[in-house]
């Protein structure tokens, strides 16, 4: 471990942290800067045993598509749940679905997962099986509120959210 990196082990969270507390106290005098100084140096000190390595973003540009993407995903999703819930409820189709998952760390599949829960009409449910080897398949139970066609439902979340996640990882 490099000096720099023994001081300050994880530099970005340092200054969060330091920018968090500046905020909270809004105020920047001395007694305000020293203690968040001291503070986002010691807490990453602490912590940093205790911290799980999370892949690398690869790809900032593709992470900056990705979210305006689901932005984009999010409020068209809404406008399609208020036609849905305000036409008549016999013609909803409630279903979970098995999605095959290529992704295999667990970051891509918790930001999957939470995309397909963000947009409205989907929730993950699961991630099966919960505590998969590396070469083990995993799946993601999603629960639809109108389903009209799995597999092209499958082929969407892989293709729209799953593929960029794999560029961004």
């Amino acid at each position: 471990m490099t000096s720099i990196k023994k001081w300050w082990p994880t530099p970005v969270r340092s200054l969060f942290l330091f920018l968090v507390w500046i905020l909270l106290n809004n105020s920047v005098e001395f007694f305000h800067l020293f203690f968040g100084l001291v503070l986002a140096w010691l807490i990453p000190q602490l912590i940093y045993k205790f911290r799980l390595v999370q892949p690398g973003m690869k790809n900032p540009t593709a992470a900056i598509r990705y979210g305006l993407m689901v932005l984009w995903d999010i409020v068209v999703a809404n406008l399609q749940v208020v036609k849905l819930v305000l036409g008549p409820n016999k013609r909803l189709r409630p279903a979970f679905i098995k999605v095959p998952l290529d992704l295999t760390d667990n970051l891509s599949i918790t930001i999957l997962a939470s995309t397909v829960s963000l947009t409205p009409g989907t929730v993950s449910a699961e991630v099966l099986p919960l505590n998969a080897s590396k070469d083990e398949q995993r799946f993601l139970l999603v629960h639809v509120l109108d389903l009209a066609d799995e597999a092209e439902l499958i082929r969407q979340v892989k293709q729209r959210y799953e593929a960029p996640l794999k560029e961004i990882f």
